[in-house]
């Protein structure tokens, strides 16, 4: 493949870092180019090329019904019981939120109604008035999509003692007030979606593009918040569920917001190995590895790579950019494939390059990419997106919306990626470089066909490793989950436990049973909790101690001062524990269960959740 516009260094030169910026820039797209030259070759030269996917492409009511079963909204256009259930979640979504699901409701009403289906399809904007009305609102249709926050005026007695969830509306700030807090800060608190409406029509809402050297991106920061950050595996699987549906209809409302098209790919099933190495999908792997490893999460052959990468120095020039021998890759592909399982395959015939070549065969070969079918035209149409800061928020939603073994992968992949880079005034790769280097295996998908690819190279290169420089520089902030979706979870629990309440009451036999329950366990807790203070909290720590301990909350206590008091007892497991493989988990009330980062602020947290349970055990236990 030749590119005009590429200059290329001739073999084994030098790679001279002291130049200008221009041909810093240079260098940098011919590493791309040559990149993708040499996953061209390899493949020209695979005579076991895989049958490509087929991508196909449903019309838009399909594809918008597709969208509305991944939100868990499907009972909106199927008759099923759990219309209630679809209220308490559509109850919890901010305005943009809703005016996405409008929107796509609307498609799939008049998309039906022209295929003449018999049943007749709810429009969502009247069970949005249906809500209103059911809690004291007028129900004139004037503000169908208005954000209701247990902070309204309006709020029952009931609710205003509750706990506050904040879920982004116009009144929260001003966007003059947000650009002045600050321009590098990334509010969480605050649905992104809403953050850009506010931007939108301002004068603060600029856009923010510009490559050139590492230094030129923002320092983005997470302000502290005193209920702690939760990162991604902090939750329990069923508050996940909740999570993965708000990040897909939080992600369309700010695509919808900046006018950049959400649409997500579907690829037809095609047949895949079952055993294997190269070429095995994600899902496959892992289930053989943990057959080997119980709980791994991450393919074997893959720490593998890493790990051998990193055996040898990451100081090495040019390390992930220069190939390595492809007769001797293609061989040790084979004979990994033979051998790796069995245990008989010698490492010390791989040389470094070698395996860095493998690692990046190993990625590009997956059936279905890393980044998955659904959502690889969302990754790469980040670089549409006007700034800066915008463009890192849809990152992080994307990020929330893969697969739990893509997502463990990719981060250990981040990761190392960004051990090579801090090596980079003796390996010579700078972030740019390894993004250059990297984007093509993560984003040269075969099954969107080669004729898309070639047509759009030059427009895609620069923009694909524009969006794996924000992944690889940006990583700690892209496992965070926002503080506005877990509020999010925790309305809609609240509310699951109101509607759980009303059958419970309506079933006589329920209700006695629920009677004698409370009762039972009413007997049970008195010894321990019947004179619990305000103020003071009670923590288990059944793999600690036989013993709760009550804990007197201040101001400044945090979780990790409460891990720290168990641990300072000498007595029972404590011995065999370090501080790094316990946390405080905050499990009930409003919340499945969530692990606590040390510097979560209990008292504040206490507020939010008040009837939640504290517990201190292992992250695996």
């Amino acid at each position: 493949m030749n590119h005009e516009d590429s200059k290329k260094t001739p073999d084994g030169a030098p790679f001279d870092r002291s130049g200008s910026q221009d041909s810093l820039d240079e260098l940098s797209m011919d590493d791309y180019w040559k990149e993708l030259e040499n996953i061209h070759e390899t493949r020209g030269n695979n005579h076991e090329e895989q049958e490509a996917l087929v991508v196909k492409e449903p019309d838009e009511g399909e594809l918008e019904e597709e969208w509305l079963k991944e939100a868990g909204l499907s009972n909106l256009f199927e008759s099923t019981d759990d219309s209630l259930e679809s209220m308490v979640f559509l109850s919890t979504l901010t305005r943009t939120q809703k005016a996405a699901v409008e929107k796509r409701v609307e498609t799939v009403t008049q998309t039906m109604r022209k295929k003449n289906k018999q049943y007749q399809i709810p429009d969502v904007r009247d069970i949005f008035r249906l809500q209103c009305d059911s809690k004291g609102k007028v129900g004139d249709g004037s503000e169908p999509s208005t954000v209701r926050t247990y902070e309204n005026k309006n709020e029952t007695q009931d609710e205003a003692k509750g706990p506050k969830f904040s879920l982004g509306t116009d009144e929260q700030m001003s966007p003059l007030e947000d650009s002045r807090l600050s321009e590098t800060a990334i509010n969480l608190e605050i649905s992104f979606s809403e953050q850009a409406a506010n931007l939108k029509d301002s004068s603060v809402g600029k856009m923010c593009k510009g490559g050139g050297d590492d230094t030129l991106l923002p320092n983005f920061r997470l302000p502290k918040d005193k209920t702690g950050t939760t990162k991604i595996g902090d939750l329990a699987p069923q508050d996940m569920k909740k999570v993965y549906s708000l990040a897909l209809i939080e992600l369309t409302a700010l695509y919808d917001i900046l006018g950049t098209e959400f649409k997500q790919q579907k690829a037809a099933k095609i047949k895949t190995k079952d055993s294997g190495l190269f070429g095995v999908p994600l899902s496959v792997l892992l289930e053989q590895d943990q057959k080997k490893v119980p709980g791994t999460k991450t393919p074997l052959i893959f720490q593998k790579l890493i790990s051998q990468i990193e055996e040898s120095t990451l100081e090495t020039e040019g390390l992930l950019r220069i190939p390595g021998v492809a007769a001797r890759v293609k061989s040790l592909c084979q004979e990994l494939e033979a051998k790796f399982y069995e245990g008989t395959f010698n490492w010390e015939n791989v040389k470094q390059h070698d395996a860095a070549s493998l690692l990046k065969l190993f990625i590009r070969e997956l059936p279905q990419p890393l980044l998955t079918v659904e959502y690889l035209k969302a990754f790469q149409d980040v670089q549409n997106l006007p700034t800066k800061k915008q463009q890192l928020q849809a990152l992080n939603l994307l990020v929330l919306l893969l697969p739990e073994a893509n997502r463990d992968t990719l981060k250990v992949l981040l990761e190392f990626l960004q051990r090579v880079i801090e090596h980079r005034d003796k390996n010579k790769m700078t972030l740019k470089n390894v993004a250059m280097v990297m984007a093509p295996n993560l984003f040269t998908f075969r099954g969107f066909g080669s004729k898309t690819i070639e047509q759009s190279e030059f427009v895609m290169a620069a923009g694909t490793a524009n969006v794996m420089r924000f992944m690889i520089q940006y990583q700690k902030l892209l496992w965070t989950i926002p503080k506005f979706i877990v509020d999010q979870v925790r309305k809609q629990n609240t509310e699951s436990q109101k509607k759980e309440k009303k059958d419970k009451a309506m079933k006589k036999l329920l209700k006695k049973m629920a009677y004698d329950r409370e009762k039972h366990e009413k007997q049970d807790k008195t010894p321990n909790d019947a004179d619990v203070p305000q103020g003071v909290i009670r923590v288990q720590a059944p793999h600690l101690s036989k013993v709760s301990m009550a804990i007197q909350l201040t101001e400044e206590l945090k979780a990790g001062d409460i891990v720290a008091r168990f641990l300072s007892q000498k007595s029972g497991n404590v011995q065999t524990l370090k501080k790094e493989e316990v946390f405080l988990y905050e499990i009930g009330g409003n919340i499945g269960e969530r692990c606590l980062d040390d510097d979560t602020y209990m008292n504040d947290l206490y507020q939010l959740n008040p009837n939640a349970e504290w517990v201190i055990k292992s992250k695996n236990s």
